[in-house]
C-alpha cells in the first residue's frame, strides 16, 4: 500500500511525499520541489522543448532563456511561498528516485468550492510508460484526502491525445470546450475541460490503477 508522508508547517496536505506506485517503467513517487532541483529542471525543460512548447503558456523571452538554471531560484521561491499559503502544491515526479517531471495542483479554492486545477509533464524519454498516469493518481488521492478538495479540473488542447489519455485513465470526464482559452505558443488555443469530483473515485485512484493492471502497490 502506498503512503503519505508529511511534516513541518504548511497548508493542509503540504509538504508531503506521495507513493510509491510501481509501473512497468519503475517506481513512481511525488515529492515537494527543492532549491537543489534547478540544474535538473533546466536540463529536462531545455531537452524537452519540442514536446512541451506546443502545450504550455506563452512566456517572455526564449525557451532557453526562461529555463536556464538561474531562472529556478526565483521560480522556486514563488512556488514555496504559494505552497505555504495553500494556493498551490508543486511536486517533482520521480522514477526510481530520479527527477523525470513535475505535477502541480494550482488555484486551490477553499470554502464552498474546494477545487483546484492539476497539470503535469514528464520527460519525453519516459513518455508512454504510465508514469504520468501513476503520478496523477497519487495527486488525485492526495487532493481528495489530506488536502480536502472536492473537485479537480484539467485543461487539454484537443490535439494533445497523450494528456487526454492520462486523464481518462484516472476517470476524468470531459465537460466541455473552452474556446480560445489560453495563449499557448503565441496563439489563443481552444482547450478541452476535464473534471473529476471526489464522489466519482471509488476507493482511490491508485487502487483503480492497480485493479486495471496499470500499476501495483509496493
Amino acid at each position: 500500500m502506498f503512503r503519505w508522508l508529511s511534516g513541518g508547517e504548511g497548508s493542509p496536505g503540504w509538504p508531503a511525499s506521495l507513493g510509491p506506485l510501481r509501473t512497468r517503467a519503475g517506481t513512481v513517487t511525488l515529492r515537494p520541489v527543492k532549491m537543489r532541483d534547478g540544474k535538473t529542471w533546466s536540463e529536462l525543460r531545455i531537452r524537452n522543448q519540442n514536446s512541451l512548447l506546443p502545450w504550455e503558456p506563452t512566456g517572455v523571452g526564449s525557451w532557453a532563456d526562461r529555463h536556464q538554471p538561474g531562472s529556478w531560484p526565483p521560480l522556486f521561491a514563488v512556488l514555496k511561498s504559494e505552497a505555504k499559503r495553500g494556493t498551490i502544491l508543486p511536486f517533482v515526479i520521480e522514477l526510481d528516485g530520479q527527477y523525470v517531471g513535475q505535477l502541480t495542483v494550482g488555484n486551490i479554492q477553499r470554502g464552498a468550492v474546494r477545487s483546484a486545477w492539476i497539470g503535469y509533464w514528464v520527460d519525453d524519454t519516459h513518455s508512454g510508460k504510465g508514469i504520468a498516469t501513476a503520478a496523477v493518481a497519487l495527486g488525485v488521492d492526495h487532493c481528495f484526502g489530506p488536502v480536502g478538495l472536492h473537485r479537480l479540473d484539467a485543461t487539454v488542447q484537443p490535439a494533445n491525445d497523450a494528456s487526454q489519455k492520462v486523464l481518462k485513465n484516472i476517470g476524468f470526464r470531459q465537460e466541455g470546450l473552452l474556446v480560445r482559452y489560453m495563449d499557448v505558443n503565441k496563439r489563443w488555443r481552444d482547450h478541452m475541460l476535464f473534471a473529476l469530483t471526489a464522489e466519482e473515485v471509488v476507493g482511490s485512484a491508485a487502487e483503480a490503477l492497480v485493479r486495471s493492471g496499470r500499476a501495483t502497490f509496493q
